[in-house]
């Protein structure tokens, strides 16, 4: 399964949805929280040049937002 980083703030309801999302089916993430760590929302704006959350990184393919069916497709979830 392709690896899969995550950028969130702790306020950001669809950063939860999206959380909740991996963990119901299975998939292992890495978390960045970008509100206390600079060199993170760099790292994501030079991923993104989005300033919004969450940020998912599938493996090289970019998700801003939760996008549940794109997710499921990149990660091949049924």
């Amino acid at each position: 399964m392709s690896k899969v980083t995550i950028y969130t703030t702790p306020s950001c309801v669809y950063c939860r949805m999206a959380k909740e999302f991996f963990k119901k089916s299975g998939v292992e993430f890495v978390e960045h929280n970008v509100a206390g760590d600079d060199a993170a929302r760099d790292e994501m704006i030079k991923k993104s040049r989005q300033l919004g959350v969450p940020v998912i990184d599938v493996g090289g393919e970019i998700f801003v937002g939760f996008d549940k069916e794109g997710l499921k497709k990149a990660l091949d979830i049924r």
